[in-house]
């Protein structure tokens, strides 16, 4: 795998190996040892969720307040989205910054998106269907938003328009600064 450092240092953008041929296609999705001696991180995976979504719907900012907190590794296999990890880490360098990525069914890259970020993306084409492996267990209790739109944060959603499909939870998120945030 190919592991490409993004402008938020703890945030890796990963690109297997794909084999092909006119039958198809063949990738390790994910190798602990292979992670491990790339980045030097040991992942524990505890859950595997898998949501679809159809055009212009944007599902986050999300994260989960420790002891709750979830590391994500994501991906697309069917459509593409727009990914966003954005730093809710109160004493980090990059507070408040954000990386964002194409993940499709045909660039087949995967995002690491640590504890201490929260996490969103914009679905870019009729439908995509999106995976993720969790470090920790989804906890309503613990479960938190940011706004997407959040000037704070200024993400810069492509081809967006002013109102896409949003959950009432996401619509109702509040700013950054207003936020219950990742401690320090």
């Amino acid at each position: 795998m190919n592991i490409i450092q993004t402008a938020i240092p703890d945030v890796l953008l990963i690109e297997p190996k794909v084999f092909g041929d006119p039958r198809g296609f063949f990738f390790e999705s994910f190798n602990q040892d292979a992670f491990r001696s790339a980045t030097g991180v040991v992942l524990d995976f505890v859950q595997d969720n898998h949501s679809r979504s159809t055009k212009g719907v944007l599902r986050g900012l999300h994260y989960q307040l420790p002891p709750m907190a979830q590391g994500k590794l994501v991906r697309v296999v069917r459509g593409a989205v727009f990914d966003v990890a954005v730093d809710i880490r109160k004493n980090s360098t990059t507070f408040g910054k954000w990386v964002g990525v194409e993940l499709s069914e045909d660039n087949h890259r995967q995002f690491w998106i640590p504890p201490g970020f929260a996490h969103g993306f914009f679905t870019l084409t009729d439908t995509a269907d999106f995976l993720y492996k969790t470090t920790n267990y989804y906890s309503p209790v613990h479960d938190r938003g940011i706004a997407w739109n959040d000037s704070e944060i200024a993400i810069q959603w492509p081809d967006i328009g002013t109102n896409p499909q949003l959950s009432a939870k996401d619509l109702n998120a509040p700013k950054l600064a207003n936020a219950e945030l990742f401690p320090a």
